[in-house]
């Protein structure tokens, strides 16, 4: 009889996933590491921005709670969705549709990570900004994830803010609590979103109906998210110029706003008039440059000029 042990594939066979503990980079690619990057960014906006002061290490601790949270709230999403995941072609691979991972890991793995965030945020820093993190994951979680996103092609506009609070909770771990400029960053954010996102859906809107999810493109059409986009982008430029306006920010950012929400304007209208993915793309990838520009900015006011919450 031969000894010959045939290997098991954990991408293909269920049985051998159970049986391979998954890897670190596993664990990694759960937190949305592309996603966290920019949550991390406008959280710092918000800690730079605030007047007053916070120990170095204090600040650190905050940044850390926030990058956590935010993998948290990717680590259950995709354990919520791991459905949706293994029907479209640029999340099947992710750990759990894979094979690579039990769903059961990355709930637990998700929930443990949520709770360790909000409660060191609690006690190293304070509960306001503790407060705001948890709100953070929880909308994220129960009100994006379970609520909005199956059912309403609304749920990017309103799931949207639950992107925009970073800012907040970097203000309030400063601060202790939360006034007009941290408001208008997480305006900035939330009006921003709906386009970036959009741009990507009309280049997926086949996939996301193949898996019934209720994207714009898929209930609306694309003529209409087009249309959607170039709405949204006009409220969003004019509130990007608030900072300066309001004496939050200076003329370099002031001047700038106006030239960066211009080139967004034009990204587009050029989404409207050449229909095509091309453009939409183009978009895409041009608001993630248009959002850390803009927040990049601002602290360099604060921090170079002068100019702004830490003045």
């Amino acid at each position: 009889m031969s000894n010959v042990t045939i290997a098991r594939n954990p991408a293909t066979d269920p049985a051998a996933a159970a049986h391979t503990p998954p890897a670190v980079e596993d664990f990694i690619a759960l937190l949305k590491p592309r996603v966290m990057s920019l949550v991390v960014f406008t959280g710092l906006a918000g800690l730079v921005l605030a007047p007053g002061g916070i120990h170095p290490v204090l600040a650190g601790v905050a940044l850390l709670c926030i990058a956590v949270g935010a993998g948290a709230s990717g680590a259950i999403n995709m354990w919520y969705d791991r459905d949706i995941d293994a029907g479209m072609k640029r999340t099947r691979n992710r750990p759990i549709p894979a094979g690579r991972m039990e769903p059961g890991v990355a709930l637990g793995f998700g929930s443990t990570l949520a709770v360790g965030a909000v409660t060191v945020m609690g006690l190293a820093v304070n509960w306001p900004a503790a407060a705001l993190l948890a709100l953070t994951i929880c909308f994220y979680v129960f009100v994006y994830t379970i609520w909005l996103k199956r059912r309403t092609p609304q749920n990017i506009v309103i799931g949207g803010a639950a992107g925009a609070f970073p800012p907040m909770i970097g203000w309030a771990a400063v601060t202790g609590d939360v006034t007009l400029m941290p408001m208008i960053l997480f305006g900035i954010i939330f009006l921003w979103t709906p386009p970036h996102f959009w741009a990507l859906a009309l280049t997926k809107a086949d996939e996301y109906a193949a898996v019934n999810v209720p994207m714009l493109p898929v209930v609306a059409g694309l003529r209409e998210t087009r249309r959607q986009i170039v709405l949204y982008s006009w409220m969003l430029v004019p509130l990007t110029m608030a900072p300066w306006a309001l004496g939050y920010a200076g003329a370099i950012y002031g001047g700038a706003s106006v030239v960066l929400g211009t080139l967004f304007l034009a990204g587009a209208y050029k989404v409207w008039r050449e229909k095509s993915d091309r453009a939409a793309k183009g978009l895409f990838a041009y608001s993630i440059l248009y959002l850390f520009l803009l927040f990049a900015l601002l602290m360099a006011d604060a921090l170079v000029l002068g100019v702004g919450g830490t003045a």
